[in-house]
């Protein structure tokens, strides 16, 4: 008697979760080889190859899946992140189009056959959301989510029902035309909502400088925000530059070391300024935060609901410090100088800086999302990044110990939804 297909399913998801893709991939195989015509295992197959980087052979198996039922939605949603990721934008924006026409969600099912509750997910495919797979992973509740294209609000009635809304959309300056479309859309949906689209357009960098400014304790660098065909020549910038050299520069939206900048003059601003005419740019406030020792330092905090949870220690050379480009993954003593931070912050950071947290929590209002902080010479806590799209992800082969921190994030994200959508833990 052949096995349902339901049960088949549950076995490869959790193979899957237990990160046994040979042996998933394996049995879709031998499954396919007795019901070929099976359009749901052609699908799982192209999941696996997805999970393992074999790009080709999951585009040519969701394709299948399609050829097989070309109401396929979840395939040509799959075959749309994969060519995003490839950067074949027109491809993906097509691939998406069509699946939304079939059905405006995504479907991600729960790794048991009771779902604890079903999540509302609001995401925007081709602009900034929080990244939020590791945070998935999983799942013991039901995710559906709706993907935003433009400023057009969804169809609410085709949305059925749901317990708890989670807003994705993190970048205020590449989501400003989808929020205030997820922000009519949650208030019309009557549920409660994390991350509300209303709060997240008010974290753009300049505003954030503003909003921290007066802060016990917190020190954020003074922001200018120079809109696309101001005048950046050196002269004007001269008139409107409030602070002193040296600066740094930026395109809005951007995130990370890419096209981000130390510069030393007007003339040097100008120039970088101009590279990119028909885009907003930041200029910061340059603060000299190296450490005692000339390594620079930056700390990742993690906010939760009400928790704020240590996520890593960045150690450089020089000012511009990202984890990835460090050479943490060879240095013992940055390795132990983590592991000591994340098991005991308040050996660096003291109750005032704390306080400064808290606050900096209370005005920003959202539910979850991170900081990039520092200590100034002063000892003051030197803020260089608050919002909702920072990375927490499990990828840590080379940092071991960071293990039970990551995995506390990851609880305190599903305990925070579990509790929002009405559900005991």
């Amino acid at each position: 008697m052949p096995v349902p297909w339901a049960s088949r399913r549950h076995l490869v998801e959790t193979l899957m979760a237990a990160k046994q893709y040979p042996e998933a991939k394996a049995l879709l195989q031998e499954w396919l080889g007795q019901q070929p015509q099976d359009s749901q295992m052609w699908h799982q197959l192209g999941r696996v190859c997805a999970e393992t980087g074999e790009t080709q052979s999951a585009m040519r198996h969701f394709e299948q899946a399609i050829a097989l039922d070309p109401d396929d939605a979840d395939s040509r949603y799959w075959i749309g992140g994969i060519q995003q990721k490839l950067g074949y934008i027109d491809a993906a924006e097509a691939a998406y189009t069509e699946a939304a026409r079939i059905r405006p969600m995504i479907r991600h099912r729960a790794i048991r056959t009771a779902p604890d509750f079903r999540l509302l997910v609001l995401y925007a495919p081709f602009s900034g959301n929080t990244p939020i797979e590791y945070l998935f992973k999983e799942a013991s509740y039901d995710i559906d989510t709706l993907a935003f294209f433009g400023p057009r609000e969804p169809d609410i009635a085709a949305l059925g029902d749901f317990d708890v809304v989670l807003n994705l959309m993190s970048d205020a300056d590449q989501d400003e035309a989808m929020l205030p479309a997820a922000m009519s859309l949650a208030e019309k949906l009557g549920k409660p909502v994390l991350n509300d689209p209303g709060k997240i357009q008010r974290t753009t960098r300049d505003a954030m400088a503003e909003l921290l400014a007066d802060i016990a304790g917190c020190r954020m660098p003074r922001i200018l925000r120079l809109d696309a065909g101001t005048d950046v020549s050196a002269a004007a910038l001269a008139e409107l530059l409030p602070f002193a050299f040296p600066v740094l520069a930026r395109p809005a939206g951007t995130h990370g070391g890419g096209d981000f900048e130390k510069l030393e003059s007007f003339e040097d601003l100008a120039g970088f300024l101009a590279q990119r005419p028909g885009a907003d740019h930041y200029v910061t406030e340059y603060v000299d935060y190296a450490s005692g020792d000339g390594h620079f330092r930056k700390y990742r905090f993690i906010f939760v609901g009400e928790q704020i949870l240590p996520y890593h220690l960045a150690i450089g050379n020089g000012w511009k410090v990202h984890h990835l480009s460090t050479d943490m993954a060879h240095q013992p003593w940055m390795q132990q100088e983590e592991a000591a931070f994340l098991a005991d912050p308040a050996a660096v950071f003291n109750a005032a800086h704390f306080q400064a947290l808290r606050a900096i929590r209370e005005r920003i209002g959202l539910d979850y999302f991170g900081i990039d902080c520092g200590l100034d010479p002063d000892g003051h806590l030197l803020v260089f990044e608050v919002n909702a799209s920072m990375l927490v992800h499990d990828d840590i082969t080379d940092f071991p110990y960071k293990d039970p921190f990551v995995r506390a994030i990851k609880a305190a994200f599903g305990a925070m939804l579990q509790s929002r959508a009405g559900r005991r833990g």
